[in-house]
């Protein structure tokens, strides 16, 4: 039976007052504009036999929920909601699976990753450094000329059983003539010898300030470009690919939609990128909007293009468009991630932290005024505690000439914020939008930084006890993976995806404030609370069913969540298992070489067999023919304090 207390028909109208759905019901106090409900009014949809996580404020748990025009009209007991069943109601027998609300990530870079998702081998989850390269070699075989091959992110050599990163050899013995880039987080990019042709790289070719293109004896590039420390060299490089066709772009967005559906999600926060700029590269988003065949909603923000010409952009911006136009599904959230280059402090913690230039303060007051001007909510990359107390200094100097009061800012990242920080964030009324880039580096922090600092970064716990409103995010693709679950594993065990141990069980989360952090608290983050992240009366119906119940199953298994049936709008967006019946139309993918054909997105166990039939023809760091060579697998590690030894002899292991 249901500790969840109905909210009955009359107390929904009363609470509506027939113009707006009040955000009472969490404690908040925006108001959004929806139809009301009439005092007789029929479910178009009602879910039972469910075990529902509604994220409202007393955490609870309802068995049913009735969905009319897009929003949840009713929570309750099974008994309660067919109450609301009408002649058109569809009703679906959930089988006691659990439903969460719609996963809402915060930071993610979704518009841009949606442009180039059908090009890209995934590397996700996949198991093994065997089947990787497997994937790679087969890949290569059906990628056309000039076309390349390409693995951006989301991926780590800790997830693979041979605790170790591909090497050179490796690479360019199973991809031949195709070109072959393979992006690893922030910190270095491989390139086979088809790629370095394409880019044109010779012994000649300089290094670019702030990156190495690293060389032989005989000056010749490797194929390893190293960000020292940022990453425009790996962008850069990665710029100069091949582009899909508009046609195949608007397919390629399409499916990565579908596969944030498979995960549950329903709504994003888009950071911008490099590369993005706007309006240009919006044109794909804005048609699937206006031929409604979005299903995720996006909030996104605007990101600056020109190095030193931040604020003509910012200015450009301001007069074309302005933050919450637009409507439920794509709407401008405001600036950011990047507004202003001097402040970017890239966390690659194979490298020092960056020292920002003294030009910083006065490039970010300029922009952050204009912005305070104009009330264009705003949010910032930044990673470390110095930078932090820098940008906090430049924000309160703005807003004691123009206060931010309601305006929501955001610090995105924050792993090493410092209380005192913390604490000026509140006085400013900020958020702080957290991502789970640790459960893909943590093994690299523990390496520079040591235990002690690792076991608080980031401090979400603090944050959370003095009232700043703190959100999750994944920062997918390029660095961190786009599967949300992966985030609630970090916060629920504290273990990266390599498994390694990173927060002592204080600073862990139990399993429903982990998903608030995914759902209710999200909603802060794009001016929506009331509006979205929780299973309650007039609340947008977004939701998923889950694979397994999240509550109960082994810490390991919650990275493996996904989906069985994901609701937009009330609305079946996203199917599988017993729910089939009920998918969307099958999408075809294009081009019709697309990795996203043969092994789709993120990995799961029909992707790729559990015995790979792929074996590398060398195994890189114990090869003794290799152990002098200069690649990645090797050179990297003892570059960063021979993580090899820090695993005790795994950082190059020999498994396959």
């Amino acid at each position: 039976m249901s500790n969840k207390r109905r909210t009955t028909r009359r107390d929904f109208l009363q609470l509506t007052l027939g113009a707006g759905v009040s955000s009472y019901l969490l404690g908040q106090h925006r108001t959004f504009a929806t139809t009301a409900f009439d005092a007789d009014a029929k479910a178009e949809l009602i879910l039972t036999n469910a075990r529902i996580a509604t994220q409202d404020e007393q955490r609870s748990f309802a068995e049913a929920v009735a969905i009319s025009k897009g929003r949840f009209l009713a929570v309750g007991t099974d008994k309660e909601i067919m109450a609301y069943k009408g002649d058109n109601t569809q009703i679906i027998d959930a089988k006691g699976r659990t439903i969460v609300p719609g996963i809402n990530d915060t930071h993610t870079h979704l518009i841009r990753g949606g442009l180039y998702y059908n090009m890209e081998l995934r590397w996700d989850g996949v198991p093994s450094l065997a089947d990787a390269l497997r994937m790679l070699r087969e890949q290569a075989r059906r990628t056309p000329a000039p076309q390349w091959v390409r693995v951006v992110g989301g991926w780590t050599e800790f997830q693979f059983a041979e605790r170790r990163m591909p090497t050179l050899e490796e690479i360019n013995a199973v991809s031949q003539d195709v070109p072959v880039f393979i992006l690893n987080l922030y910190n270095s990019a491989l390139l086979n010898r088809a790629a370095l042709r394409a880019l044109g790289y010779t012994k000649n070719t300089p290094n670019p300030t702030g990156g190495e293109i690293q060389r032989d004896r005989n000056g010749n590039p490797t194929g390893l470009l190293i960000a020292k420390p940022n990453a425009t060299l790996l962008y850069a490089a990665l710029a100069n690919g091949p582009k899909l066709s508009p046609e195949d772009q608007l397919n390629s967005s399409r499916h990565y939609m579908r596969e944030m559906n498979r995960l549950g999600i329903t709504s994003v926060i888009d950071a911008g990128g490099g590369g993005q700029n706007y309006p240009d590269d919006y044109q794909i988003i804005n048609q699937l909007h206006q031929q409604g065949l979005m299903t995720v909603r996006v909030a996104y923000n605007l990101f600056t293009q020109q190095p030193g010409k931040e604020l003509n952009d910012f200015e450009q911006w301001s007069k074309i468009a302005t933050p919450g136009q637009g409507d439920d599904f794509y709407r401008l959230n405001g600036a950011g991630e990047m507004l202003v280059y001097s402040a970017a402090d890239y966390e690659d913690f194979v490298e020092a932290r960056p020292n920002l230039p003294e030009t910083m303060e006065s490039s970010l007051t300029e922009v952050v005024t204009l912005l305070a001007q104009n009330r264009w909510p705003f949010r910032l990359h930044a990673t470390y505690d110095e930078s932090i107390a820098r940008f906090l200094s430049v924000f309160e100097s703005v807003n004691r000439e123009i206060p931010f009061e309601g305006m929501h800012w955001i610090l995105d990242h924050a792993e090493t914020i410092s209380q005192r920080n913390i604490e000026r964030v509140k006085e400013l009324g900020g958020g702080i939008a957290i991502q789970h880039r640790m459960a893909y580096q943590g093994e690299y922090f523990v390496n520079r930084y040591g235990e002690t600092a690792t076991a608080n970064s980031p401090p979400i716990k603090q944050m959370l006890a003095m009232g700043v409103p703190v959100s999750g995010g994944t920062d997918g693709t390029r660095v961190a993976s786009y599967n949300p679950w992966v985030g609630l594993y970090w916060l629920v065990s504290g273990k990266t995806v390599g498994g390694m141990s990173l927060y002592p069980e204080a600073n862990r989360f139990d399993r429903m404030e982990a998903l608030r952090i995914y759902t209710t608290n999200a909603a802060w983050f794009s001016n929506e609370e009331g509006n979205k992240g929780a299973i309650a009366p007039g609340q947008l119906a977004d939701l998923a069913v889950l694979s397994e119940d999240y509550f109960s199953i082994p810490e390991e298994r919650i990275k493996s969540l996904e989906s069985v049936l994901t609701l937009v709008n009330g609305k079946p967006v996203y199917a599988t298992d017993e729910f089939q019946t009920l998918a969307p139309p099958p999408l075809p993918v294009s081009p019709d070489w697309s990795p996203v054909a043969h092994y789709g997105g993120y990995h799961n166990k029909t992707t790729i067999p559990a015995a790979s039939s792929y074996r590398p023809s060398s195994l890189g760091c114990c090869s003794p023919s290799q152990r002098s060579s200069s690649q990645l697998s090797s050179a990297l590690l003892s570059k960063v304090g021979s993580l090899a030894g820090f695993w005790g002899g795994m950082g190059c292991a020999c498994s396959i």
